[in-house]
C-alpha cells in the first residue's frame, strides 16, 4: 500500500481532531479518568502520534507524561511509584510516552533490572492494571510496530537533520543493534500482559500518517462518548467605560526587534 499523501492525511486528521475536542468535553463533563499508554520501538512514531492527538485539545485535560531516567531516589522506590503519581484526576486524559513497560523493554534488554525483577513485573502487571481499571480508570494500551527497514531510514534521517538529531541518543543506537533482543522482549511482554481486562492493540507504523489516524480513530472508539450540546458563544460589546490610550502607555518599553 502506498504511503498516504499529505493532503488526504490533513483532511482526515482535522475530522478526527474535531472528534477529539468532543471527547474532551465529554471527559470533563463526566469527570472521566483515562490513561493511554504508548509503547513501541525507537523511531516507531510515538512522539508524532501523541502530538497529533494533543495538538488541538487543552493540555489541562490531555496531559502528556514522558519521564526521564529514574533518579537515585526513584530507584529506591516501588517500581510503579513514579508512574502512579502522574495518574489522572477526574476530567483528565493522561498519555504516557513510554510507561511502566520500560521494565519489560529497555530495562530488561539493557540489563538495568535483574531477571527476577523482570519476572516479578510481568507477573504483577496484569494484577495492577486490573486494580487500576476496577478503580474506574479507562486504560488503553497501544504498541506502535515499525519495520526494520523503515526504522533504519528514520534513524539515518535523524543523523542528517539538525532538527531531529536530539532524538538519536546512544540508547537508540544500541536498540538498533539489538533489534532481535527487543523483539523477544516484546513477545514475552505481550504473552504476559495482553490480558482480557487490559489488552494491547498493535498499530503498524511504517506509514506515519496512517498510523496517527488509526491511533486516533481507535482511541475515539475505546472511550465511548457523545457530542454535548453547547450554547453558541456570542461576544459582548466592549465597554467604553474607563477608556484610555492603552497603546500610548507602552511607550518607553523596548520592543522585540521586528526581524520578519
Amino acid at each position: 500500500m502506498p504511503k498516504m499523501k499529505r493532503k488526504a492525511y490533513e483532511q482526515e486528521l482535522r475530522k478526527l481532531q474535531v472528534e477529539l475536542c468532543h471527547l474532551q468535553s465529554w471527559v470533563k463533563e463526566k469527570q472521566l479518568r483515562v490513561i493511554v499508554v504508548f509503547e513501541g520501538r525507537d523511531a516507531a512514531g510515538k512522539g508524532g502520534t501523541i502530538k497529533a492527538i494533543t495538538e488541538k485539545v487543552s493540555p489541562r485535560v490531555f496531559r502528556v507524561v514522558a519521564l526521564p531516567a529514574p533518579s537515585d531516589r526513584e530507584r529506591s522506590q516501588l517500581f510503579m511509584q513514579r508512574y502512579i503519581q502522574h495518574f489522572p484526576a477526574a476530567g483528565e486524559v493522561v498519555i504516557f510516552d513510554r510507561s511502566w513497560y520500560n521494565r519489560a523493554g529497555v530495562e530488561y534488554v539493557m540489563g538495568y533490572c535483574s531477571k527476577d525483577e523482570h519476572q516479578r513485573f510481568l507477573a504483577l502487571c496484569p494484577q495492577i492494571e486490573q486494580y487500576i481499571i476496577e478503580a474506574g480508570v479507562i486504560l488503553v494500551k497501544l504498541w506502535l510496530e515499525v519495520g526494520m527497514d523503515e526504522q533504519e531510514l528514520r534513524f539515518r534521517a535523524r543523523i542528517d537533520d539538525p532538527l531531529r538529531q536530539w532524538k538519536l541518543s546512544p540508547m537508540d543506537i544500541e536498540s538498533y543493534r539489538r533489534w532481535y533482543d527487543y523483539s523477544r522482549a516484546r513477545d514475552v511482554m505481550f504473552e504476559a500482559t495482553n490480558s482480557e481486562h487490559a489488552p494491547w492493540r498493535i498499530v503498524r507504523s511504517d506509514d506515519k500518517r496512517r498510523a496517527r489516524l488509526n491511533c486516533i480513530a481507535y482511541l475515539l472508539e475505546a472511550i465511548p462518548f457523545r457530542k454535548l450540546d453547547k450554547k453558541k458563544v456570542r461576544l459582548p460589546a466592549r465597554s467604553g467605560k474607563r477608556r484610555y490610550d492603552d497603546q500610548a502607555s507602552l511607550r518607553g518599553i523596548d520592543l522585540v526587534p521586528e526581524r520578519f
